[in-house]
């Protein structure tokens, strides 16, 4: 499994890298709290239309112990997607380095570090 760091992740995003991000987790969770430019994909069949092949996709979900992006990551890469990494430590990780978050939840979870 490929992955990514916070740090080159942060740096992507910030630098408006044509990167798909892609929360792996369900619609009630994406609006309580996102990093900021996260899909939120409600169906594999929406994922596939969605995103192509050669797309740069990185997945992610609540923290290192979240399987959810794993499972998206490799339902993505047994379906021909080229480009396809996970950031494993995910929201909690995104959160304890005091990067923006969005969501309704994200002001609270911020105040909380």
């Amino acid at each position: 499994m490929k992955a990514i760091s916070r740090e080159e992740l942060k740096r992507k995003l910030d630098q408006g890298e044509d990167v798909k991000l892609v929360f792996a987790l369900g619609a009630w969770q994406y609006h309580a709290m996102h990093i900021p430019g996260s899909l939120q994909i409600h169906t594999l069949d929406e994922a596939l239309g969605l995103l192509e092949p050669d797309d740069e996709i990185v997945v992610y979900c609540s923290n290192e112990a979240c399987r959810a992006s794993i499972f998206a990551y490799s339902f993505l890469v047994n379906r021909g997607f080229k480009n396809v990494r996970r950031f494993g430590g995910g929201l909690q990780d995104w959160d304890s380095a005091g990067y923006p978050l969005e969501g309704e939840m994200a002001a609270a979870a911020q105040f909380a570090v």
